[in-house]
């Protein structure tokens, strides 16, 4: 059944260049997602945004000699073209410092402190004599009180992934300077008390379904534990100004306005659309949309209890997530990546090194759902080659190189399907109801790894029915093999669209499918599109570009 369906996924940071990581661990994911419910006939948005407040963004503009607001505007336009390169279907791609987050951020602060859930209170800040400034959380390193790893920064120790503040780190140090000598001086901030939140967060928690077991015990341990009050303010100059008497020259911390860049990104497309944004996020207007977001686990946290209690907090009838779909971490030739240090490969990077849909078909193949994954250059030549190479893109060829030699270049009429195209049907009908079963539920490793035995299974039925070896005594059987054979691989590729969408319409092409400006519509009649006519006398394509084989041996990528 077909629905009206909000996607989001987990706002890039607008500085350094995305790797691979961040790609699989949302936004690649997010527009399977995406595509997939738009060839089911589902009204579907997908939204996103650069995350662009914060200290790494000032750090970041310094250092390349630009005001925040320019810095930001070429890194917005970076990503924005290297998502479009990797074929990711934003409806649309805004930014957390767009005029609309900023007032909505400024509603969501009132409404809380309406509701008596803002306090205000002095808190110990780092201070770096050398760097001349306060040291925001990310900009303090130190000692984990919690697990002793030596990097951890002030708002998160990676190793053991416990939230920090600054003050709790072990030996701090600045980022910047390497500055040991730092002071703590208080500063008035403003904190959201999730302390208060915890039964409505609870109730709410238990209203949820369709969760990864890690995800919901996750969110359970942060609200089985003593869920501390967070503050929601920093001595920053960019951001969204504080709308408070004595608070000038603070910015409210990015993670509390990041995810309300959902919503204001929902609001600039439906101004851009003359359409209600309502419809996707606000009361009885919303109740037909079911809600996703797509994020890597260190998110769950903010996306679980902090974004959830600011929308409960407020009183207001917003929409909240129904399904959090998370992710483990992709990790690069038995390390981290890191964007930060310049480790891994980055999408521009793996772009400019070959196509799209290579790595898109790698990288839900295998999708870190249940536990990390190591990507291994070796490893991912040896899957792209027989994936794609072997089986799919031989598969078209093969089939399409013969018909066109065999039939003048159209599809063939003629003969009647016989007992071993009867079965495939039946059996293609399974498959093709077992795949999308597997994206409705977003199980991406077990989607493509169906698809992959889909394509296997039609290699079968080619390599069985040989209509190469029927030509000259049974012409009839011959041009039913090969019209049953063109139709199955339109099939295959209409399938596999939501994750190799360019790969996929060269096929469909090429088999002389329908191929229009939209989505091709997932496969509902299977035994219609195998064993009728329809397409008879349809002219096939002049050629399919084969997958080129990568070389295992030297399948090494340049970084950065």
């Amino acid at each position: 059944m077909s629905h009206r369906i909000l996607i989001t996924s987990a706002l890039p940071y607008v500085s350094g260049a995305k790797h691979l990581g961040n790609l699989v661990g949302s936004l690649l994911p997010a527009d399977v997602h995406a595509r997939f419910h738009r060839q089911i006939g589902s009204e579907v948005l997908f939204v996103c945004a650069t995350d662009e407040h914060g200290t790494p963004t000032e750090i970041a503009a310094a250092r390349a000699g630009l005001d925040p607001r320019s810095f930001c505007n070429r890194e917005h336009d970076r990503q924005a073209d290297v998502y479009r390169r990797f074929g990711l279907s934003f409806d649309h791609f805004g930014r957390s410092s767009a005029p609309s987050n900023h007032a909505l951020t400024q509603h969501f602060y009132r409404r809380l402190d309406a509701a008596g859930l803002i306090d205000e209170r002095a808190v110990p800040q780092i201070c770096s004599p050398a760097d001349d400034r306060y040291l925001p959380d990310r900009y303090v390193l130190g000692t984990c009180p919690h697990c002793g790893a030596s990097d951890a920064r002030g708002d998160q120790c990676d190793a053991c992934g416990t939230l920090l503040d600054p003050v709790d780190l072990i030996a701090p140090r600045s980022a910047l300077s390497g500055d040991t000598r730092l002071e703590v001086r208080e500063s008035r901030h403003l904190f959201l008390r999730q302390s208060a939140l915890v039964d409505r967060l609870n109730s709410w928690l238990d209203t949820r379904s369709g969760w990864p077991p890690f995800v919901a015990s996750l969110a359970r341990s942060w609200l089985t534990a003593d869920l501390k009050d967070r503050c929601i303010t920093r001595d920053l100059a960019w951001g969204v100004p504080v709308p408070r008497p004595g608070f000038e020259g603070k910015v409210f911390y990015v993670w509390f306005d990041a995810p309300i860049a959902y919503i204001a990104a929902t609001q600039d497309w439906a101004a851009a659309r003359g359409r209600d944004w309502r419809e996707w996020w606000w009361g009885e207007a919303a109740r037909g949309t079911s809600y996703v977001q797509f994020l890597g686990k260190d998110n769950v946290p903010f996306h679980a209890v902090s974004f959830p209690g600011t929308l409960l907090g407020s009183g207001e009838p917003w929409r909240t997530v129904d399904v959090i779909k998370g992710f483990h971490w992709l990790t690069h030739e038995g390390g981290k990546f890191s964007t930060s240090q310049g480790r891994g490969l980055s999408c521009e990077a793996a772009l400019d090194a070959l196509p799209a849909d290579l790595w898109r078909w790698w990288l839900i193949a295998n999708a870190p759902e249940s536990a990390d994954v190591d990507f291994r250059s070796v490893r991912f030549a040896a899957d792209v080659n027989k994936d794609l190479a072997d089986v799919f893109g031989n598969l078209v060829q093969r089939v399409t190189r013969f018909a066109r030699s065999a039939f003048d270049g159209r599809v063939p009429a003629g003969g009647k399907p016989g007992e071993a195209e009867r079965a495939l049907a039946l059996s293609v009908r399974q498959r093709v109801s077992t795949i999308r079963t597997h994206h409705e539920a977003r199980e991406f490793r077990h989607a493509a790894a169906e698809t992959r035995a889909l394509w296997a299974a039609a290699n079968a039925y080619v390599q069985a029915a040989a209509p190469w070896s029927l030509l000259r005594t049974d012409r009839p059987g011959a041009a039913v093999a090969t019209r049953t054979a063109l139709a199955l691989i339109e099939v295959c590729a209409t399938v596999a669209w939501s994750i190799i969408p360019n790969l996929a319409t060269s096929a469909i092409t090429a088999v002389g499918g329908e191929v229009s400006a939209g989505p091709p519509p997932w496969p509902d009649d299977v035994a219609d599109q195998l064993l009728n006519e329809r397409r008879a006398g349809v002219a096939l394509a002049s050629s399919f570009a084969p997958v080129a084989k990568l070389s295992v041996e030297a399948s090494g990528f340049a970084g950065w």
